[in-house]
């Protein structure tokens, strides 16, 4: 019987179309997590070294075999410390609801009103600063790692904090509501392959808590005075504070990434 009679006969019923639409997008959310990270070019090698392996296994080259089938026993526990970054982005993003897309805290104009404005105020002092606003997921353990603090939020505050040579300026600020927790707080930098070289480290850590978080991040850039914001993996430039006020308030993020004429995505 040929290959295509052997076709004719399946019989395929609305469970086997589920289960391969379930696969289907496992796979495409693995390679949307994975894209642009350093995690898939160590990917790209593990199928690299699978297919040697099979070549070789069909060509009875046993001491090839050997070697590869010794580093694979211990394959998978070295793939979990490889891509444990990646891991915790992929689960924090199966635990976002769509609804978790948008800063829905009480209060959320007046918060996006005076981080706006102390933006604008670091900006045109030309003072470096990092702004992550807490949404779903915790960021309780980068409070941790800083200097934890329980201060009603202003962008005086937020201008004092960042003035340099004060004793918290170096580092990042998390707001949780109106509330700012935390102060000199340690950022991830980000898994991704960045082009740009006018990005700085304050923009890569940026980067790097919204890929692993839902987070939202404004950077004053100390050397170009520029406004930029992190969210979902995408770096918004070139913003002004009104944009930035409407981003925090999640009335104007499709349109700010959608016009590359005032903000420029990376």
């Amino acid at each position: 019987m040929s290959f295509f009679e052997q076709l004719r006969l399946l019989q395929i019923g609305w469970r086997d179309v589920l289960e391969i639409a379930i696969v289907s997008v496992a796979i495409y959310r693995v390679l949307a997590v994975l894209h642009r990270t350093r995690a898939m070019r160590i990917l790209v090698g593990v199928v690299v070294l699978a297919a040697v392996f099979g070549a070789s296994f069909a060509l009875g080259l046993g001491m090839i075999v050997y070697l590869l089938g010794e580093i694979f026993k211990y394959a998978a526990f070295a793939l979990i410390v490889v891509f444990a970054p990646e891991l915790r982005a992929a689960l924090a993003q199966i635990g976002r609801s769509p609804m978790s897309r948008f800063f829905t805290q009480i209060g959320a104009s007046e918060v996006a009103s005076q981080i706006a404005e102390a933006s604008e105020r670091l900006s045109r002092s030309g003072i470096g600063a990092i702004i992550a606003i807490e949404r779903e997921v915790s960021l309780a353990e980068y409070i941790r790692a800083g200097s934890e603090m329980q201060a009603k939020l202003s962008a005086d505050l937020l201008a004092t904090i960042f003035t340099p040579y004060t004793p918290l300026h170096d580092g990042a600020v998390i707001v949780r509501g109106d509330m700012v927790v935390g102060a000199r707080c340690i950022l991830p930098l980000s898994q991704s392959t960045i082009i740009d070289r006018s990005i700085g480290t304050r923009h890569l850590a940026a980067l790097g808590l919204s890929e692993e978080t839902d987070a939202l991040v404004i950077v004053v850039s100390e050397e170009t005075s520029t406004i930029s914001v992190a969210l979902n993996g995408r770096l918004l430039r070139n913003l002004t504070a009104p944009q930035v006020r409407e981003l925090i308030s999640g009335r104007a993020l499709r349109q700010t990434a959608e016009n590359p004429g005032s903000a420029a995505a990376v």
